[in-house]
């Protein structure tokens, strides 16, 4: 791994401050550093649709370009987004089909985890009901499959039958896993995935999912004759207080770090050849398009027990960090509803500036963030690591 580094805009020196983790009590550290974060600047995002009746050609949900792309690599940008303009305009959307689609390079066998949501839609049918819909993908958007259902006939045994009937119209095996990201939902879901033998995980790295049905709000839903304009999702997304973090799950010490994206991508590739703790995601399908040299924005934890506090952090569906800037504080989010405190820090001009230019390079950097466990902030290699993307909740 290349050292993670907070780099001091305007210099060429590399500096690493550490913060010492908040202890027990909750009481606030003093910064040893700080360090104004580079700014990155997003210079170009868009959309590649995913069609109702999905064809066989790669989709990619977004595309994130760094800024400090060559004039040719921008006008080769603006060829292809003309080409998949055009493609879209082609593509005639009918908001009523069902989707059924397994790539046929994919070997079904491969495909052990599945991405779900049940959930109503902002569509009303002839009853003038709200129609429900349930839509499952796998992390590689190479299975796709959504159904529409009645809203009197929500209840596990029909998310079972679904479930059960998505293996059946695709020929694929049920998965080892499921994962959902509607907190409301569990009950059904888990009760619908026990009676399968698939285990129910509730979490929000849901990353493919949550996007395609982003871009199925914007293509099919919006589409729809009996589409409700403005209707807020039933099932919002929870948002709750941060609460303490558990004994176990504390370390030493944490810094706001930055490492380059082709060191990103080193660190993702590393974790399957090394079976290490953590997490990656598919940079290649979610249209990241950063310079190698763009710096992406994650938080180092030092702990003298690193492979036991890796461990602990595997199990916990790491979603996302962020900075509560007013309260000082930095927050761990996990699960689907569970939020902690997972540090602090003195609150001062240069610790609340370092906290808003970190949030400031990750929204620029798309969302994209990470986090990295290490015995010792000044090793050059990780025991657990973490890639992260913030994203907005679902319009549906």
């Amino acid at each position: 791994m290349t050292t993670a580094t907070a780099i001091v805009a305007g210099h060429g020196l590399a500096l690493r401050r550490s913060l010492p983790l908040p202890n027990p009590l909750g009481r606030p550290s003093p910064l040893s550093l700080s360090f104004p974060a580079r700014h990155l600047h997003l210079h170009h995002a868009r959309r590649v649709i995913v069609p109702s009746i999905p064809s066989s050609r790669p989709c990619r949900c977004r595309s994130i370009s760094s800024e400090s792309s060559t004039a040719a690599s921008d006008t080769a940008d603006e060829e292809a987004n003309e080409e998949d303009e055009e493609e879209e305009e082609e593509e005639e959307v009918d908001p009523h089909a069902e989707v059924r689609y397994l790539d046929p390079d994919a070997d079904p066998e491969a495909i052990r985890e599945w991405e779900l949501d049940f959930c109503s839609r902002p569509i009303l049918d002839a009853r003038g009901k709200k129609v429900w819909e349930l839509v499952v993908c796998d992390a590689t958007l190479s299975l796709q499959f959504t159904r529409y259902f009645p809203n009197n006939a929500i209840n596990s045994v029909t998310l079972r039958d679904a479930l059960a009937s998505v293996a059946d119209e695709l020929g694929v095996p049920l998965p080892d896993r499921v994962r959902f990201f509607r907190a409301q939902m569990q009950t059904i879901i888990t009760r619908a995935c026990g009676e399968l033998g698939v285990k129910a995980v509730p979490s929000r790295r849901c990353v493919s999912l949550l996007l395609w049905l982003e871009e199925r709000y914007e293509t099919v839903y919006s589409r729809h004759p009996g589409f409700q304009a403005g209707t807020r999702p039933l099932l919002a997304l929870d948002n709750p207080f941060p609460t303490s973090l558990p004994e176990n799950l504390f370390g030493d010490k944490w810094a706001f770090v930055q490492l380059p994206f082709s060191a990103v991508r080193e660190e993702v590739e590393s974790l399957q050849r090394r079976y290490a703790f953590g997490a990656g995601l598919d940079l290649d399908l979610l249209g990241f398009e950063l310079d190698d040299s763009t710096l992406v924005p994650g938080v180092a934890v030092e702990s003298t027990r690193a492979k036991p506090l890796a461990a602990w952090m595997n199990g916990l569906e790491i979603c996302a960090l962020e900075v509560d800037i007013g309260r000082a504080i930095l927050i761990l989010a996990t699960g689907v509803s569970t939020r902690y405190v997972y540090a602090g820090y003195q609150k001062s001009p240069a610790a609340t500036q370092e906290a808003e230019a970190w949030e400031a390079a990750k929204k620029a950097c798309g969302g994209l963030h990470f986090l990295a466990i290490q015995e010792n902030l000044n090793s050059d290699g990780c025991v657990g690591f973490w890639l992260l993307l913030d994203l907005p909740p679902p319009s549906v």
